[in-house]
């Protein structure tokens, strides 16, 4: 059967009018553009769990704090609609920031304690924009489904939290992490990279490995699986590491022994391009917020 020509939609109250045509469910992912392998992973998934999949293009000034790369994020619609195109998306919604966020805007998402841990504490104020910015798009697609990618762990376990809290209607699904061939996940930020960085970037992946290998081996403390992975990562002068962290995926909280499932997450700095990475052992990404 043949489907439909793709809409672009850029007014909320033409989305919403749109979203009641939909044939359901409805599955939703929300990006902000620039898309890569791991976003066409998600649509994939959207794709073949649901009648009718809408995108969302939009670069959220809340989740920018003061000095970060709002203004150079990249971005390019055209190619982004060529490749939703491609995939058999619905729907994509791009809405303008003066649309979403009018001047007299004043009422946010604040989720509390998961927040303050990893990216919270390196980037106040990050997940007050992303819970933000999905409460209004939840509300606006009313989708049943939701897509995201095991990369921003963080941001998996905080959204499934403020559904469960706020009761929403919508399912969050999350999804593996796509990688390139050298093990660093595909991120729209890794166009920042020169050569030698990207080159330099791939110990982001031994680094897990070795934790991961550590883990197999039957090493349970925390303490231990961090200084191997620091091992690896004082071999490249190029990085500079901000944290490395083995927590409970459910609550966030740090670990001293694994007993269960554990995310082992880390974020570095490469010149002036901020990376961040994960593994899960022991469990896999539904374990990520899952009480």
């Amino acid at each position: 059967m043949l489907r439909k020509q793709m809409k672009v939609i850029r007014k909320i109250e033409e989305m919403k009018k749109e979203r009641g045509r939909l044939p359901e469910p409805v599955g939703f992912v929300p990006t902000m553009g620039f898309l890569h392998e791991g976003h066409l992973a998600l649509i994939k998934r959207a794709r073949g769990e649901n009648e009718s999949v809408v995108v969302s293009i939009f670069v959220n000034p809340l989740q920018f704090g003061p000095g970060e790369d709002f203004d150079r994020y990249p971005r390019d619609i055209n190619r982004d609609l060529r490749l939703l195109e491609g995939e058999g998306v619905d729907v994509v919604f791009i809405p303008s920031e003066s649309d979403m966020y009018p001047p007299d805007f004043c009422t946010f998402v604040d989720v509390r304690k998961i927040t303050e841990r990893l990216e919270g504490a390196s980037r106040p104020g990050h997940f007050r924009g992303v819970a933000t910015v999905l409460a209004k798009l939840f509300n606006i697609v009313r989708p049943q489904r939701a897509y995201f990618g095991q990369k921003d762990a963080q941001q998996l376990v905080v959204v499934r939290r403020m559904v469960r809290d706020l009761n929403m209607d919508v399912e969050i699904v999350g999804v593996p992490t796509v990688r390139e061939p050298d093990g660093l996940p595909a991120s729209s930020r890794n166009i920042y990279l020169s050569e030698e960085e990207r080159r330099a970037a791939g110990v982001v992946w031994k680094a897990l490995c070795r934790a991961e290998e550590l883990w197999r081996r039957g090493e349970r403390r925390a303490s231990e699986i961090r200084s191997g992975m620091q091992e690896i990562f004082d071999l490249e002068p190029r990085v500079l590491v901000e944290y490395i962290s083995v927590a409970d995926p459910k609550t966030l909280e740090e670990l001293e022994e694994i007993e269960g499932p554990a995310l082992i997450s880390l974020a570095i700095r490469i010149g002036r391009t901020r990376l961040i990475d994960n593994i899960i052992v022991g469990g896999g990404v539904e374990d990520l917020g899952h009480q």
